[in-house]
């Protein structure tokens, strides 16, 4: 397994990342202050109050809330510790000796906190938790000064083996040899990492421990109550010291003193390993270049994914710590229960993972899917307690309970590790009005300009990924990047921590370099007035764009019906001619032919009328037709046979067969023939019908002179178009009718 630390040194913190197989395990952050009371603190305190009903006091060491104390955390050896004390500050020229302190009585595990310190009492303290949302410090009255194999403590005379050195020979020989070369006065803890280790190697940490408790009682001699004595040896060191192990792969820290400090610890533990030790100097952050700062996205948001489309739903209270396992909309199998126990099994991987990336202490319940099964629920059981066995933090786990809830305790010394994954918008601050977008790239060339003559020399912009790319895209010299860089020696690097719209301005060393405001709001207010002169000449340099007029719609011309003459039968079918005009622009005129008389006789189908338009419904007054003069003082008419009424098919009006486009041709009306040459007359008897055909004749030349109009209307080429279907003539009486209408005449007229 590959490990690797890498630390990113900031002005303001220090962040630590460690990393198995390239994947983020731990992330820790040190706020570079000497305020932040960290762990490993050692203070001088003043009691503020006894609390008999809690057992405890509280103590001011300089923290907005007052530092609890509890009496089984006094120590054993509080009460020599707490004389040799006053003895170091009230003596400040000579340093007293801790073998001249006579030893005081022990401090029992059963007493009361009332009996062993006062209000108003100096003590001296270490801090053992850090303070946690409303809560306060949480201190000890035992000092210690931990190391990488050893702890030491002062006032003590027991030496101790961690219980997780399984082998009692080692546990044994590691007795024997503390014993032998530890100093007086002072009682010694044998870390786990300390298994195989040579004698040499532990009386030299041994030494170093001890040069810092001196040293701190030196600092104490001149100190004043609710002071920081001595700080602990810092977070990274901190963190080297509890993680390392032989097989390290490599530790990357980009600062140039802090580099220096964990060679120096790293060659003092581990003399064959200080080359692993690497500066990192590249312009890239650190966290970007390994992948950090995206993993810590991912990972330590509300929501966690995990293998096969399962996640967890993670919750922090003020008491407890809640954790929800869900399936997701992936399914593993056929089998529920069979589903529910790998996803359960899946689910356990990523909560220890989380438990370790979060720093996670203090009650946790953890939501699992329900399984039917006991196997499954103590095959899950076994799989978190052997997941758990990697972890340093002390730790407890429960059985599955019959709701499907599994309690664990772990040890909480720091708080939780929030990262929040959701970025604030970076103009407004969340009171939902920036300032244009457009006009950033603007607003960032002059504080570029800016920042040049405020502080001089070459410098870095970082900016959002995207925004890198929009400045980068070009060639060589024509990219906004590169211009930057030959007018105001900036150079502009992408940071994926930023927001979209967020900057930040660094020297070459990496120390942040803040403009004043009245800069920044000049910068924004120049770009303004740069847009505005630019969208003013674009509008001057705009050609005016003239429309064409559009063309005036031609009117469509509908011709209206001519008045006909239903009297008779035989011009009633020779007369009825409409045309239907519409409008086809860029195309010649279709001209539709009537059919001849002789083809409307072999077919005398009468075809349904269409339906008049308005025009139509009120047409002009016809002029009233002249009687027809009977013949010879004929006294009745000639009965017309009826015609026969039409059948479906022949309702159904038929459409007229396309003709040939003939474009640029004036279309060619026909003249409809004469009701003489329309219709043949049947033939009458020579002997007995010359009288009826004699004023047959003369009827029908009354009616054709009576209509001038409807024997023939040409169309003209601009308006009059085919119509769309054909008009037949309605069935002419027949031969046999009109020979016999014409002997009954003969016969009157006799």
């Amino acid at each position: 397994m590959k490990s690797e630390l890498i630390v990113d040194v900031q002005p303001q913190e220090i962040a630590i990342a460690f990393t198995e197989d390239d994947r983020l395990m731990e992330v820790s952050r040190e706020i570079r202050d000497h305020s932040t009371f960290a762990v490993g603190n050692i203070y001088y305190g003043k009691i503020k109050k006894v609390m008999p009903s809690l057992n405890a006091v509280f103590v001011d060491i300089g923290h907005e809330k007052d530092a609890f104390l509890h009496y089984l955390d006094f120590g054993v050896n509080f009460l020599t510790l707490s004389k040799f004390t006053q003895q170091a500050v009230s003596n400040k020229r000579r340093t007293p000796s801790m073998s001249s302190i006579e030893p005081q009585k022990e401090v029992g595990k059963q007493g009361n906190v009332a009996d062993i310190c006062q209000v108003g009492q100096d003590i001296l303290v270490q801090v053992i938790k850090e303070p946690i949302n409303t809560k306060g410090p949480r201190l000890t009255g035992e000092i210690s000064f931990a190391g990488r194999n050893i702890v030491l403590i002062p006032f003590g005379d027991k030496v101790l083996v961690s219980s997780k050195i399984r082998k009692e020979s080692e546990r044994s020989r590691l007795r024997q040899l503390i014993q032998a070369i530890k100093p007086a006065d002072f009682g010694i803890i044998v870390r786990t990492v300390a298994e195989g280790k040579r004698a040499e190697e532990l009386d030299e940490e041994i030494r170093l421990l001890v040069t810092r408790w001196e040293d701190t009682l030196v600092k104490l001699q001149n100190a004043k109550p609710v002071s920081l004595i001595t700080e602990e040896i810092g977070r990274t060191i901190g963190v080297i010291r509890d993680v390392f192990s032989p097989d390290f792969h490599s530790i990357y820290v980009n600062d140039k003193d802090v580099y220096q400090d964990v060679r120096d610890y790293v060659a003092m533990i581990a003399p064959e390993s200080k080359n692993i030790v690497k500066l990192y100097k590249d312009e890239q952050p650190i966290f970007d270049h390994f992948q950090i700062t995206r993993q810590m996205k991912t990972g330590l948001g509300r929501t966690v994914s995990f293998k096969n489309g399962g996640y967890l739903i993670m919750e922090r209270t003020e008491a407890l710590f809640s954790i929800d396992v869900n399936s997701g909309s992936k399914q593993l199998g056929e089998d529920q229960e069979e589903n529910a126990f790998n996803c359960n099994m899946q689910a356990a991987d990523e909560i220890y993972h989380q438990l370790r990336l979060r720093d996670i202490g203090g009650i946790i319940i953890v939501d699992f899917i329900d399984m039917d099964s006991a196997e499954h629920r103590q095959l899950l059981y076994e799989h978190v307690k052997r997941l758990l066995k990697r972890d340093r933090a002390r730790h407890n786990v429960l059985q599955l309970s019959r709701f499907g809830l599994m309690q664990i305790t772990r040890q909480r010394v720091r708080p939780v590790v929030e990262v929040d994954v959701q970025e604030d918008c970076p103009t407004c601050g969340g009171t939902g009005k920036i300032q244009p977008s457009l006009l950033f790239t603007d607003t960032l060339e002059d504080l570029a300009e800016k920042s040049a003559q405020h502080f001089g020399g070459k410098q870095r912009l970082y900016v959002h990924p995207f925004v890198y790319a929009y400045l980068a895209q070009g060639f060589l010299f024509t990219s906004l990047k590169a211009k930057w860089y030959m007018a105001y020696k900036v150079k502009v690097l992408a940071d994926e921590s930023l927001p979209l719209l967020g900057y930040r301005f660094t020297d070459t060393n990496g120390r942040e370099l803040r403009l004043p405001t009245t800069i920044q709001e000049s910068a924004f207010e120049k770009a303004q007035k740069k847009a505005a002169r630019y969208t003013a000449k674009t509008i001057e340099e705009k050609p005016e764009v003239v429309l064409p007029k559009p063309e005036p719609a031609q009117p469509t011309a509908i011709e209206e019906p001519q008045p006909t003459n239903n009297d008779n039968p035989k011009s009633t079918a020779e007369n009825e001619v409409s045309v239907k005009v519409e409008k086809q622009p860029n195309a010649a005129p279709k001209v539709e032919e009537e059919p001849t008389p002789a083809k409307a006789e072999k077919k005398p189908q009468v075809e349904k009328q269409p339906k008049a338009t308005k025009a139509e419904k009120e047409p002009k007054a016809a002029p009233k037709a002249e009687k027809e003069p009977t013949p010879a003082k004929a006294e009745k008419k000639p009965q017309v046979e009826k015609q026969p009424k039409a059948t479906k098919a022949e309702k159904e009006p038929k459409v007229a067969p396309k003709t040939e486009k003939e474009p640029k041709v004036a279309p060619k009306t026909e003249k409809e023939p004469t009701p003489a040459k329309a219709e043949k007359k049947p033939k009458a008897p020579k002997a007995k019908a010359k009288t009826a055909a004699k004023a047959e004749q003369t009827q029908v030349t009354d009616n054709a002179t009576a209509q001038p109009a409807t024997t023939a209307q040409p169309a003209t080429t601009e308006t009059a178009k085919p119509a769309a279907k054909k008009r037949r003539t309605r069935k002419a009486a027949t031969p046999k009718a009109t020979e016999e209408a014409a002997q009954q005449q003969t016969k009157k007229s006799k």
